[in-house]
């Protein structure tokens, strides 16, 4: 059967295109230092490579999450230390008034000590974080927590974040929560030992009414600094779980990117004998194709 010097073109024609497209193939490859660069490269790679970015761009999201729990946890412990200071300060000028030796003018000399202590706690619990935000209003955050009668006035919900997959994290703590609900708060308490430090004791009646108080108030300021320490407890807690999980984070950054590397990277040594392979047979088949199209034409003379 003989074939058509048209056919016989074609064909020389198509044979230099392949080994000319896979040459430029090979050329982008060495060029990205990459062997998938088109899912029309290889479908199936390409798409479990996009998968994969998709896991590890949502890790990387991840741990920037995890890292402003971070920051947020660790501004809290920060000022939740100023309050326990402050606190166990006040413990120890609460004993100091149950001395039966202090005066009147002790007394009040002490009541004048809390009240500094007071401001500093109402500070404390009205303090704001570097964004502006009332760091105890919860979900109210540009609202102060505490006002001037001492009532918490803001959010009793908690912030979360999450922190992986499965994990959500609170990451904020409440007014309410940490200094004690309306009536019965840290500031209360505390004015009323103010104001019972600032009362004469003239009889065994007003002696009894302020031992009274002052074993009361000694209790409520325990169950204050309970509720502090509690707080602070499960701040160590999220932090030692962020730690957990930054580290289950980063094991799984390095297997995404040797999963990747795996399905993508090029094989430089292979590629380079195998642009030298294609370029040797594209010389010869450039040469065939030249002598079987002048033979071609030389049969049509």
């Amino acid at each position: 059967m003989r074939i058509s010097t048209n056919t016989i073109y074609q064909s020389g024609t198509n044979q230099l295109m392949n080994l000319q497209s896979d040459l430029n193939k090979l050329s982008i490859q060495t060029a990205t230092g990459k062997r998938v660069n088109s899912p029309a490269d290889d479908p199936v790679a390409a798409a479990r490579i996009l998968e994969l970015n998709t896991a590890k761009d949502q890790n990387a999201n991840y741990t920037s999450t995890r890292k402003t729990a971070e920051t947020l946890l660790q501004t809290y412990e920060a000022n939740l230390s100023s309050v326990t200071d402050t606190i166990q300060s006040i413990q120890s000028s609460l004993i100091a008034a149950g001395n039966g030796a202090y005066t009147d003018a002790e007394r009040a000399k002490l009541a004048n000590e809390l009240q500094g202590s007071l401001d500093t706690l109402k500070g404390l619990a009205n303090t704001k974080d570097s964004q502006g935000n009332y760091m105890y209003s919860g979900y109210a955050s540009s609202t102060v927590p505490f006002d001037s009668n001492d009532d918490f006035v803001a959010s009793s919900v908690r912030t979360k974040l999450q922190i992986d997959v499965q994990s959500q994290l609170p990451v904020t703590f409440t007014g309410d929560q940490v200094f004690g609900a309306n009536g019965d708060n840290v500031f209360t308490n505390l004015q009323d030992i103010i104001s019972l430090l600032k009362t004469p004791i003239t009889d065994s009646t007003t002696q009894a009414t302020f031992n009274t108080g002052l074993a009361t108030s000694i209790d409520k300021m325990k169950g204050s600094l309970n509720s502090v320490l509690d707080a602070r407890s499960e701040i160590g807690s999220s932090l030692n779980l962020l730690d957990t999980l930054n580290t289950t984070g980063d094991s799984l950054d390095l297997q995404y990117d040797a999963s990747i590397s795996t399905l993508q990277d090029l094989d430089y040594a292979q590629a380079l004998s195998d642009i030298s392979k294609k370029t040797t047979i594209l010389q010869a088949a450039q040469k065939a194709f030249v002598a079987t199209s002048n033979i071609s034409l030389f049969s049509l003379i």
